[in-house]
């Protein structure tokens, strides 16, 4: 900002208008600053966010990844079982749609679903971003992701996908399952069944997003350190 001064040589009114032009730059000061904070505030809810979507199959430590990076980030987690556990618990109209769907055997509409996570990111308009954990499976709920979030001037900064060897996804279940007290981690088949059903329904959404330059796979092995620098310098590097 550059200011120009005109002063009179009588020293009243020289000293007058050096009041003059200090109290203006205080109130320009105050309202510019002002006005500057409020554009920060509307850029960290919109424009600045984070948000993630965090793909990896069962038994990847996609879970505990994505806890650290709430914590680190300040984001929040959003899983569907979690939303679905919430809303039918709660037994709220989505919830009890979704219910009526599952008690007949049948898939939840995908409107169902996306009603539940809309709800969730409302819910919360403080956070500096959200992790979609294993949501969208399906482009038609990766467009409809895309559109929600568009309407609030917001967008999906990247996918980003544990990669890990299926024998050695095999292995680190079947070793959980001494423990875990589930049937379906003490057998190979239906674990490769899993393993197989996730290649499925996220190869054609990981393909969505890499159209557009989102789509990011990370290795999987190493410490769980290890893992977490590496997500954390594939998202520092988002512009």
């Amino acid at each position: 900002m550059t200011y120009i001064y005109f002063l009179s040589s009588n020293k009243t009114a020289v000293a007058g208008q050096l009041f003059m032009i200090k109290f203006f730059r205080k109130i320009w000061k105050f309202f510019f600053k002002k006005d500057i904070s409020k554009l920060a505030f509307s850029d960290t809810n919109t424009a600045n966010m984070v948000n993630l979507i965090l793909f990896g199959p069962p038994g990847s430590g996609k879970g505990t990844q994505a806890l650290k990076l709430v914590q680190k980030y300040k984001l929040l987690h959003i899983s569907t079982g979690d939303l679905f556990r919430y809303e039918i618990g709660n037994k709220t109209e989505l919830g009890l749609k979704a219910k009526a769907f599952m008690e007949k055997g049948e898939l939840v509409p995908d409107e169902v679903t996306i009603g539940m996570l809309k709800n969730k990111v409302e819910a919360n308009p403080d956070v500096k971003g959200f992790i979609f954990d294993g949501f969208p499976r399906t482009i038609p709920q990766a467009e409809s992701l895309d559109k929600f979030l568009e309407s609030k001037d917001q967008k999906i900064q990247a996918l980003i996908a544990l990669e890990v060897d299926d024998n050695e996804i095999v292995k680190r279940i079947l070793e959980r399952g001494k423990t875990s007290g589930r049937s379906d981690d003490n057998d190979e088949s239906i674990i490769r069944k899993r393993i197989e059903v996730y290649n499925h329904s996220t190869s054609t959404v990981y393909e969505y997003y890499q159209q557009f330059g989102k789509s990011y796979s990370i290795d999987g092995l190493g410490t769980i350190e290890e893992i977490f620098n590496r997500l954390c310098t594939r998202i520092d590097s988002l512009g």
